[in-house]
Order: C-alpha cells, then structure tokens, then sequence
C-alpha cells in the first residue's frame, strides 16, 4: 500500500517549492507528496481530502498534531508525523538539507513494528508519606481526600505541626528500607521513638506530666531532653503506647505510592521504580511529585523493554561469576545475581537498554524497538539520503525527553541568528540513549554512515555515559585499526543550545566503506556485529588480520591464552564457557578454541583450578577466527588394568604427586591409575577377598 506524503512550509519559513516536490517525489519513489504553506490554516481540505482513504498518511508537522489528529478521528487512515522543521527545514543549512527530509520522510513510513509485551502495574492508591512531621502531615491533609494516605515521620521530628484527629493513619520509624514498585511497595522500618503513634490516643496524659517538656503535639519524645523518668508511662496507663524498653520494634506493611520527602532520598538509584517520588524540600518539585502520584490510581501498562536468554548468559557457572556487565550497569536495580543466572525485574525496568548494551554475547536484547526494527529504520535513513543526493551523513541518537526538547531549541534558535542542525547531520529519536550499542553502531557506518553522536543531557546516569563511552573506544578502535580515518563516534554531553551547537558544527567527516552494506541486522546482537565487521573489513582502507581491543573496556572479542606448563587438561574451562568457545575433543585430550566464539566473559579465567588462563581482548579478522585450534594437548595416560585412555599423564602425575602422603589414598595409589569401570572391579574383588572363609 502507498503512503502520502503531505508536507508544509510553515508559511514559507523552509525552503520547499515544486522544485523541492518533485526531488523529494523522487528520492521516495512517490507520486503522492504535495506541499503546503499552511497545511494546518487556510489549506486544511488538502489534509482532509487525503484521510479519506485507508493508505498511511505521512504529516510533516508535529507542531500541529493534536489539531491534526482530531480532525482524523473518524478517519481509518493510518496517520504518522515527523518532524521536519526544527530538525531540517529551520537552519542555516535548509538549502542543503532536502536529503535529510527525504530520509525522514521516508522512515515515517515505514511499517510499524509488532507490539512488544506489557507489563502491567495496578495502583489503588494507598499512599505513604515519609518525611518530618511538619512536611509530612501538611502534604497529609490535603492529599487525605483523594488517596488513601498514610504517614511515616522520621526522626528528628518537628513539633510545629500538630496530630489531631486521626483522619489517616500515622506511624513513627527509623532505619526505613523500601523495595518493590508502582502498586507493591514493601517498606520496613523500626519503632524507634517510645511513643508507638499506632498505639496512642493524642489523649495529652504524657504532654501534661513531662517535666523536661521532651514531648509535643507530634507525640514524639526528644530523647535529648528526656531524663526517662517513666511519668509519661505511668500516665499513659492501660493505653501502652509508651515504652522505652520496647522489643518488638520491626515493622513493616505495603503500599501503592510513596512520597519520600526525605533530605536525602531513601532510595540511591538514579531512576527509581514507577510510583517512587522523592522531591526534597524544594515546594515546586513536591507540587510536581504530587501532581503526579495523584494521575497513578488505575491499571497501566507499559513495554516489557527487554528479552532475556538465558543460555546465552555469560554471568555465571558452577558459582563461579564471569560477567557482571548487566548488573553493575542497572541504575534501577532490576537486575540481580541468583545462582547462576541473572534475575530481571521487569516492573523495576525503566527502559534504558544499557543491559543489551554492554551484554557481550546477547543474552540480554532490547525489545523497544527490537534490533532488526531499529536496524531497517537506520539502514532506510541512510540510504535514502544517498539516494537523494546527501553526503557524509551522520546520525544523532537523543532521547524522546531532555534530548528532544533541546533539539527543538536549536532548530527554533535558528530564528534567531543561531544555526539550527547542520544539514548532514540526521536526528533519531530513541526510548533511552543507552539502548544502542556497538553492533548497530557498527551496522549504521557499514550503511554508510560517517558519524555516529549520541547526545546526553542531565537526564541521564553516569553509569549510562561510562557505558556508552566505554562501547565507543571499543568500536573506534576497530575502524581505526582498519585504516578508516577520522573520529567516527561521538559522545555529546549537552544541556545548551550553545553547547549542542558547538559539538555538532565541530564534528568532522569520518571516512565510510566506498560501498554501503545492503545486508539486514539480525536479532542477535553477534550476528549483526559479524556481518557489519565483515563488510567493513572487506572495504577496509588497511587489511589488518588482528586489532588489539582496550582492556577493561567491555570488549566482546578476544583471545584465551594457555600456560600448557600449568595446564593439566581438565576440561574445567569448556564446562564453564557459555559460548562454545572452548572445546574438548572426544577423541584425544586436547583443548581447542574457536575466537571468533569468544565473549571476554572470564568464566574460565574464574574456573580454572591451576590459574593457567589469561584473556587477550583483540579483533581477530582472518578465517583463522572462524576455525577451531588447539591450545593444548598432552599425552593420554591408560588405565593399568584395560588399557583405556581416561586422562592426561601430566593430570594423573599431578595427582599421584598431591595424593601420595595422604592417608586415605597412599595405600590405593594403583586404584587411582585405573579407570573408572576397573577401579570399581578393583573394589568388589578386594572387598570380596578380605571376607572370611
């Protein structure tokens, strides 16, 4: 089915003309495009004529799209919007620019992708409040209304902010733990204060006695002032709810939301779960926090952003840990070690896509959009723009939130005497930044690409920016080791126009494959990197057959090395490597290695009894990475009784040497040279013999 194209001027503001039409028709391979000056004012009935039908419809505005989507609302058309105004048509450069619209346009209409899985959440409301009792209580009695409120006040408590009737339940703790998420927050906390606020009835028995005046109307006593004489505790009598000798202090119970007006943050994440908000003591963002919890009564759902194979983990063996690269990235901590395998917590998830990122063999992929989705949508940018004429493309990964908004800034800043975008430069908007790594990277400049800039600004986490730093010298090194010039991949810390402006207008060409890849990314994460890295190598400007890889950087290829003088063959390694990576060979004692197999897990540097294994990170490209070679081999040695090859003779000499003075084994030292059939033979008949007659 075809789509139409409908494209506006913004009242002349871009240079788009019939000129314009007719490149940009053909750089589509469309008749169906027309062009506006007021799409969205005195020429409206172009767009309402072309809703009637049932093809997609491609608006080329986003300023007007809510005008726009109510006027399709009883339209069966398929409408999409892109965005080029502020990222093409308003910049120094829009006369250039024609290329990038037309690869904007022509990713608009590509087809959706298959919906995801949800993970669907339920809230009814139940609310706790942590905090002082003044900020606490205050927030309390307006919420009480519209949520099912509860309150926590910790510590240090001020009196300035009475308890009186009880209109919502109040509790008093220390030490406060929180897990859980949006509808099923666990909180546990310790009564800490004598006072148990559950227990007491406000009745001012224990104001009126305390002679140091350590108790107010918070109904709290100022241990600093308390001389724990008991008065309050005679007073309080049958009530009970004093006790300065309490031992049952623990408590806990759950909730839906949580407003933590704590100082500091009772949970250190930098993205906490759904229904978590922690404001501090700025007013506007406590007023923002609760606008916000007060919208999260209901069922939601949102997308189950990952896929997780656990055959493919490298994390661990035998207890044994190899990669943590999952774990230690996750700024949500949805990602836990048990046992073996990792655990993700699909609700803790907030999409960030650093997992697949950093996940050396796969294992972990992102499903928002999947790999071979977002590689078709990259592969159709970039070939349509060489299509239409464009030059030395580079693309812009940014967020959907803080990256967005800049963007529309510099695009709107070009009013202004600023320079917008330059012209080459091709924004993609993604769920989280984080979420593309080093095989689509490599993928796209394979495609043709000359640079690829991720912009990140205060929204996200350290842990993100190391991450994708780390995957950029990595593949940086890889194209440099190819002989490819310049700088190809770019990290843009952004929170300015300016700064936004200085970086991309800085950017200098890279040099790209003389002919752009035509393969299709796969949906393992190996695949696509095999077929990017063979393209790249076959057009590469230097025939390099190996590139050393930097340490510690995450890198997903290399070398294992074996001391054979520590080695004894005992195929510990094969056992723990998760890749096939490592091979036994059935027929002779022999260890081979296939490198092109190899993730750089360490899993058989942790599991190898002798420490004879050391990792080598390299790029290994000649076919010799694809063959299987032998990294050690040693002379079989046979059982003494049938002759069967059962082991290695430096294992067995290893063994006998280790065993020969201790007393369990001294005197059966010839039962270890057999093997396992005969040894129990052996046994049987000696056990047999030493029987009476």
């Amino acid at each position: 089915m075809s789509t139409q194209f409908k494209i506006c001027s913004c009242n002349k503001t871009m240079p788009l003309d019939a000129d314009s039409a007719a490149a940009l028709k053909q750089s589509l391979g469309t008749t169906t495009l027309t062009v506006s000056d007021a799409l969205c004012r005195r020429e409206a009935g172009v767009f309402l004529d072309a809703i009637k039908g049932s093809e997609d419809v491609v608006v080329a505005c986003t300023q007007e799209r809510a005008l726009f989507s109510e006027l399709a609302q009883q339209s069966v058309a398929p409408l999409r919007f892109v965005n080029i105004r502020e990222a093409a048509g308003w910049s120094r450069q829009s006369n250039l620019a024609l290329p990038k619209m037309a690869a904007l346009l022509a990713a608009a209409a590509l087809p959706d992708p298959e919906p995801v899985p949800t993970v669907s959440y339920r809230s009814g409301g139940n609310l706790l409040i942590i905090g002082g009792a003044q900020a606490a209580l205050a927030w309390a009695k307006r919420l009480a209304t519209q949520l099912d409120v509860n309150v926590l006040i910790t510590e240090g408590v001020s009196g300035s902010e009475r308890l009186t009737e009880r209109g919502f339940p109040v509790f008093s703790g220390a030490k406060i733990a929180i897990s859980g998420h949006l509808g099923a927050f666990n909180v546990e906390w310790q009564q800490a204060n004598p006072i148990d606020l559950e227990s007491c009835t406000r009745c001012n028995a224990c104001v009126e006695v305390c002679p140091e005046n350590a108790i107010d109307f918070s109904y709290q006593i100022d241990l600093n002032k308390c001389s724990n004489h008991l008065d309050c505790v005679k007073a309080c009598g049958a009530i009970g709810a004093i006790d300065f000798n309490r031992k049952e202090i623990a408590r806990n119970s759950a909730f839906d939301l949580i407003l933590d007006l704590s100082v500091k943050p009772l949970l250190s994440m930098s993205q906490p779960p759904q229904g978590y908000f922690a404001p501090g003591k700025d007013l506007d963002a406590q007023f923002d926090a609760v606008l916000r919890l007060t919208q999260m009564v209901g069922e939601f759902e949102k997308p189950k952003f990952f896929t997780y194979k656990e055959k493919l983990c490298a994390h661990s063996r035998s207890a044994k840990t190899g990669c943590n690269a999952c774990i230690d990235v996750c700024s949500t901590a949805a990602i836990s070690s048990k046992g073996d395998k990792v655990l993700v917590d699909p609700n803790l998830c907030a999409g960030c896509g650093a997992c697949t990122t950093v996940c050396p063999t796969g294992a972990m992929s992102y499903a928002y959009l999947r790999p071979a989705d977002q590689g078709l949508r990259l592969k159709t940018l970039l070939s349509t723009y060489a299509k239409a004429g464009g030059k030395a493309p580079a693309l812009l990964f940014h967020s959907k939130q803080g990256g967005a908004e800049l963007l529309l800034q510099t695009g709107q800043n070009a009013a202004k005497k600023g320079r917008g975008l330059p012209a080459h430069v091709i924004p993609v908007d993604l769920h989280h930044t984080a979420s593309l790594g080093i095989d689509l990277w490599m993928a796209a400049i394979a495609f043709g690409a000359s640079n690829i800039a991720v912009l990140m600004t205060d929204e996200e986490a350290q842990e993100y920016r190391q991450a994708v730093q780390n995957q950029m010298e990595v593949a940086q090194t890889i194209l440099t080791g190819l002989g490819y010039a310049g700088q190809h991949f770019h990290l843009i810390q952004a929170e300015t126009v300016a700064q936004l402006d200085q970086a991309l207008f800085g950017m200098q060409q890279a040099q790209t494959p003389a002919v752009a890849a035509l393969f299709n990314v796969a949906a393992e994460k190996r695949g696509t990197l095999d077929f990017a890295l063979e393209h790249l190598y076959k057009h590469a400007p230097v025939k390099a057959e190996e590139i050393a890889l930097p340490r510690g950087k995450g890198a997903m290829y290399g070398e294992v090395r074996i001391n054979k003088d520590a080695c004894t063959l005992c195929m510990s390694c094969v056992g723990a490597c998760p890749s096939s990576a490592l091979m036994d060979n059935a027929n002779a004692p022999q260890l081979r290695f296939i490198e092109r197999n190899c993730v750089q897990c360490g899993l058989c540097e942790q599991t190898c009894p002798e420490n004879a294994i050391q990792l080598l990170p390299r790029l290994l490209l000649t076919d010799v990475a694809r063959e299987a070679r032998v990294l050690n081999e040693a002379q079989a040695f046979h059982c003494i009784k049938c002759q069967t090859p059962f082991a290695t003779a430096k294992m067995m000499e290893t063994m006998l040497l280790k065993l020969a003075g201790h007393g369990a084994f001294s005197g059966n030292l010839d039962r270890l040279k057999m093997c396992s059939d005969c040894r129990v033979i052996d046994m049987m008949q000696t056990k047999e013999l030493s029987r009476p007659h």
